[in-house]
Formats: C-alpha cells, structure tokens, sequence
C-alpha cells in the first residue's frame, strides 16, 4: 500500500522507509496567520514537536546532509530533515526542538532575502512572514545545524533565461559561503520546479545535491540532483484518531 502523499506521522510511512533513505520536507513551523493561501506550508510547533518526538523515539536518527549518499546505500534508521526558505519561525520554533532531541536539518536559504520578507509569495498574491537574518542563520550554524542553497530570489527556474537560472544558482552559493564561512553543498530547486539543463546547471555550480518535491524515498540509483521528499504537513481528518492517540502517548 502506498503511504498519504503527505507525512503527518510516521505509521503510514514506516514499511516505504525501510526500502530507502526518507527526507522530510519543512516551511513553516508556527501558527498559520490569517490570509494565508498556502495553508499546507505551516505546520504548528506542537505538531512539529510531536512529530520528532515520535521519530526520536522509533530509534530513526539524522545526520549531516553530506553523508546522503553513504545513507542511500545503507537503509535503516536515518532519516533527514530540510527546511525550505529559511522562515524566522523556524529559528524560533524549530531549532530549540531539534537541539533538544539532538536533530539535525539543513535550511535552504535565498540568498537576496536574508532579513527581510518572502516577496516572492507576495508577487503571487499571498501574505509575506519574515525570514532569519544573517546573525539567527549564524546561530543556527552554531547550534549544529546546515545551511543550503534556495537560489537568490526563489524563481521558477525553468521559466528564465538559462543565463538568469546559471547566476540564480552559482551566486547563491557563492554568497552564501562568503557570507558564513561554511561549505555549500546542497541546493533545493524552489517550487520544485526543473529539468534536465537545470539539473546540470547546479552539477556544473560545485553542488553535491539536489531536493525535488518528488514524493518518495532515495535509494542507490536516486540521482543525487533528484533527491526525493516527503512534505509534512498537519494531519487530515480521517488521522484524528490516530493523532489523539499519539497525543496521549507523548504527553
């Protein structure tokens, strides 16, 4: 049976994640403001809580995004966590559980947007949060966490010139280790929009990896520029049940 299309919890999903490497995939981790249309970005800090709670104690660990390829070759009890956009919520809401439960995630930063808001959801109609500056983005480092690279200014890379999409995607990374002092590796294609040249234009800029928004999990032969992601979101009706019971089980 195939799991929902989106992790809640970790009961659907436990027979798909041992014939793989699982990624969770993260916006928001804070309540939902009024006016937001991308309602499925948000997920609460008491559900995100929740949610590691019950991951830390079924024995799944993470570890640095580095180790991605070693992980797809040996399936077991890792797990890895990303977090798209780089939202001040997560800095707040976020990392102090991740520190706690000894966790760790990458952020994918845009690079142009580093302290102010996501004017790029605003262009679509939807409401602006900010996001982390740089000095909650060197705390973030400090608390053992990673940074990896969104594009400067979030476009749908696929609907620009390639010339636009090569600097998107090199002075992002470019920016970003000057910035902090820390390797780039990693990138995340906003929108989980691409294709073949965009694939080979972040090969062809140094980096390791790339997310999509691909539901599934990684193995061997996963490309790793087509690194696949489960997004978790907040349960749905017909897991109200299930909720209450894990509610009652980490209270």
């Amino acid at each position: 049976m195939s799991p929902p299309p989106y992790y809640s919890s970790l009961a659907p999903f436990r027979e798909t994640f041992r014939n793989g490497t699982p990624i969770l995939t993260y916006h928001h981790v804070g309540p939902r403001r009024r006016g937001a249309r991308l309602k499925g970005l948000y997920v609460s800090p008491k559900l995100f809580a929740l949610q590691v709670e019950e991951l830390n104690s079924a024995g799944f660990s993470t570890a640095s995004f580095d180790t991605l390829a070693v992980a797809n070759a040996q399936p077991g009890s890792r797990i890895f966590l990303t977090i798209d956009d780089g939202f001040k919520d997560v800095f707040e809401n976020a990392l102090p559980v991740l520190s706690k439960h000894r966790f760790q995630a990458i952020l994918f930063l845009v690079s142009d947007f580093l302290g102010r808001t996501n004017e790029w959801q605003k262009r679509a109609g939807d409401i602006t949060e900010p996001l982390m500056d740089d000095v909650q983005v060197k705390d973030w480092l400090a608390a053992g966490q990673q940074i990896g690279a969104h594009t400067k200014t979030h476009p749908r890379l696929t609907q620009i010139p390639l010339s636009e999409a090569r600097e998107e995607i090199s002075a992002s990374k470019k920016f970003l280790e000057d910035c902090f002092g820390h390797p780039v590796n990693h990138f995340c294609y906003p929108y989980g929009d691409w294709n073949e040249p965009i694939r080979d234009l972040v090969s062809a800029a140094g980096y390791q990896t790339a997310c999509t928004t691909i539901s599934g999990v990684n193995e061997t032969g996963t490309s790793p520029f087509e690194m696949k992601r489960f997004t978790a979101r907040y349960p749905s009706r017909n897991l109200k049940a299930l909720w209450t019971r894990l509610r009652a089980r980490f209270s």
